[in-house]
């Protein structure tokens, strides 16, 4: 974030160096910005925020792509002759101990058709977790520790 900052400041002295405002010229300051910026990137001590927007991205499409995956889950259980579910509550071990990652790992969960974040428990070690089919947990504890947790820990770390 810091470093955004100081790209929009960069942007801003050069539209004031050339006394054009226009959004053009703001653009071509930005865009110069991160090329100055990605020049002294080991100098600023950071490898800059294009490459943690790419991994935000990344974490979005999972999301998306997740987000489809279990609907369809869900509606060919919800449709099927016998649904021979075992909903279920199990706990997950986090990796991420951040407040802003384990609400963002929740949020994920819950807005998955399926899944259901609970609880956490009190010294934010393990992230419960309600699943309409239980009938594997350590399945579903590898998709969320190989997906979510793992795309976010790269994105925020």
């Amino acid at each position: 974030m810091k470093l955004f900052l100081i790209n929009v400041l960069l942007a801003l002295t050069w539209t004031a160096i050339t006394g054009h405002f226009g959004l053009l010229n703001f653009t071509f300051g930005f865009i110069l910005g991160v090329f100055t910026l990605y020049l002294i990137r080991q100098q600023v001590g950071s490898v800059g925020y294009l490459p943690r927007a790419y991994r935000i991205i990344r974490l979005l499409w999972l999301f998306l792509y997740e987000l489809v995956l279990s609907a369809v889950r869900v509606a060919i259980m919800v449709l099927s002759p016998n649904m021979n579910l075992k909903p279920g509550i199990f706990a997950y071990r986090l990796k991420v101990d951040r407040d802003f990652e384990i609400t963002l790992l929740a949020n994920l969960i819950t807005l998955t058709p399926g899944t259901l974040s609970v609880d956490v428990s009190e010294d934010r070690q393990y992230l419960y977790i309600h699943a309409i089919d239980c009938s594997d947990p350590d399945a579903t504890r590898k998709d969320i520790s190989d997906g979510f947790e793992r795309r976010i820990l790269e994105a925020f770390r």
